[in-house]
């Protein structure tokens, strides 16, 4: 798949990991479509992407609304060629805590965005994708999910948050087998710690902190170090069914 004529649906893309994949896209010459719950950002990151991207305000959790920016997408570049799941929580919380067990109705919100989100942007992105002409490899499109390396490594507090990843990273395989025959591949990125606006907030001591804790390079990963890698995989046809870890070689500890 030819990135320069890439028409991409980026979840999360107002800023962050997906804003960073938004611009590599625009860059190449392609077209993005920014789903996002904050109006405000999403604005102003359009307008520095400039025409060839559109946002679209979205709660990835809320099927309806899902439907309705995939048709505006749709409607907007017309046709989805990808797919990149960015948007997600990372509430956390001790199972049995101080004032006592951590409610179910917290545990299901993080699933129901981080998992059940990705799933919905997923099969309703898909749905556009099949209908594409093929190119010379028979590809119509391919699905970027991110999950984390907690979905490996969770820590403690962390029961919610690496449930839905590693959800994000157990149902790839199964829907890169069911759309094969479509010529859609499907894979996960597992970022490990990034500069992401969360991150950024940290005082910076607190940042160079975090990134001594990766053995190389010893810093935090950077937004545009996970686009190079949804370009790598856009760009390859036989990367198909991975998840692909992105972490500098560290392996969490329990806290």
């Amino acid at each position: 798949m030819d990135l320069k004529i890439a028409k991409a649906v980026i979840t999360g893309g107002a800023s962050g990991l997906g804003f960073a994949t938004a611009e590599r896209v625009i860059a190449a010459g392609g077209q993005a479509v920014l789903l996002d719950i904050n109006a405000e950002q999403g604005a102003l990151s359009v307008a520095k992407l400039g025409e060839r991207a559109k946002f679209v305000g979205t709660d990835v959790s809320d099927e309806a609304a899902v439907k309705a920016a995939i048709q505006t997408a749709n409607d907007f570049m017309g046709g989805i060629t990808l797919a990149v799941n960015c948007a997600g929580i990372a509430t956390a919380g001790r199972t049995l805590g101080r004032d006592g067990p951590w409610p179910a109705e917290n545990f299901s919100r993080v699933i129901h965005i981080n998992l059940i989100g990705t799933y919905i942007v997923t099969k309703e992105a898909a749905a556009v994708m099949q209908l594409n002409e093929p190119n010379d490899e028979g590809e119509r499109g391919v699905v970027i999910s991110t999950a984390s390396v907690a979905a490996f490594e969770g820590q403690i507090g962390q029961a919610a948050y690496s449930a839905s990843k590693g959800g994000v990273v157990g149902m790839m395989l199964p829907l890169a087998r069911e759309f094969a025959q479509f010529g859609i591949r499907v894979n996960t990125i597992a970022p490990g710690i990034f500069l992401t606006p969360m991150m950024a907030g940290m005082p910076e001591d607190v940042q160079a902190s975090l990134g001594k804790q990766i053995p190389f390079p010893p810093r935090l990963g950077r937004p545009e170090e996970y686009a190079d890698t949804a370009a790598f995989i856009y760009g390859n046809p036989v990367v198909n069914g991975e998840t692909i870890r992105i972490d500098g070689a560290i392996r969490m500890q329990p806290k």
